[in-house]
């Protein structure tokens, strides 16, 4: 193995939101050739790592964030220097944190990327003048106010749909027959009408913009924009971030923002 970073990838939370990360890694590459492409390593255990959702609403007492840290572990015995999670509730803090501390304790020398800050800055530094933007995502990430806290303090009032839309975004994902997780590739059209619904939901409340604060949630909505509403995506946000920290030389320029 060569001194050049690695670009390591949790995978596994879930399985089709590490596949949609590599990919958009690619997508943001500069290259022409096989060999410019940047060196990336992807694992997924998923059978190892607790549901993060079910840990936020108290439904079960693992907490992902041992199982999470293990992954990272391997990862970085294979090179891996700079790492990113495609799950946005795996960034609450009762995961994060704890995520932090388990590397901390093995002596880990990687550089973990906090999506959620990252979109906080892409926002910063990409859209200023939006004061008000809509939130998509799993019933967990709501209770643990995701997102919530760092854009309030950017003065950001955050739009949620209401607990009906709540639990209608949440079946979008979780449901066993039509729900994103179950099918991922295709997405059913069922899921994407939810999901739709819920957006129209949140363009009527007044939202300039939406983040799908859920990584499945990206796999059903491609669109950069719905309207005059700008659609944000973490996991592409989380793609140029590792680029950038690996190397910042190989980052395409960010285009229709």
């Amino acid at each position: 193995m060569n001194n050049k970073k690695i670009i390591g990838i949790v995978g596994g939370v879930g399985p089709y939101a590490g596949l949609d990360l590599v990919r958009k890694i690619f997508d943001q590459t500069i290259a022409n050739i096989d060999q410019e492409h940047l060196s990336v390593a992807l694992l997924s255990i998923p059978e190892e790592i607790e549901d993060r959702t079910l840990f936020l609403l108290g439904q079960t007492g693992v907490n992902p964030a041992y199982a999470i840290s293990k992954v990272i572990r391997k990862l970085e015995e294979i090179g891996a220097s700079v790492i990113g999670i495609p799950c946005n509730t795996a960034h609450s803090p009762r995961i994060f944190d704890v995520i932090i501390e388990e590397l901390k304790k093995s002596n880990s020398c990687v550089k973990l990327i906090n999506m959620i800050n990252e979109v906080a800055e892409f926002i910063r530094g990409n859209y200023p003048l939006i004061r008000n933007i809509g939130l998509l995502c799993t019933t967990g990430a709501y209770k643990i106010r995701l997102y919530v806290n760092i854009l309030e303090q950017m003065g950001i009032n955050l739009i949620l749909p209401d607990e009906v839309l709540k639990k209608t975004v949440h079946d979008a994902i979780y449901n066993p027959v039509f729900g994103i997780k179950a099918q991922s590739n295709p997405v059913t059209d069922t899921a994407k009408k939810k999901l739709l619904e819920a957006i129209r939901f949140l363009q009527n409340r007044g939202a300039e913009a939406i983040i799908l604060g859920c990584t499945e949630i990206s796999l059903a909505v491609t669109d950069k924009k719905i309207g005059k509403t700008v659609i944000i995506d973490p996991t592409l946000i989380l793609a140029r971030a590792l680029i950038r920290e690996v190397n910042p030389d190989k980052l395409k320029p960010l285009m229709n923002v």
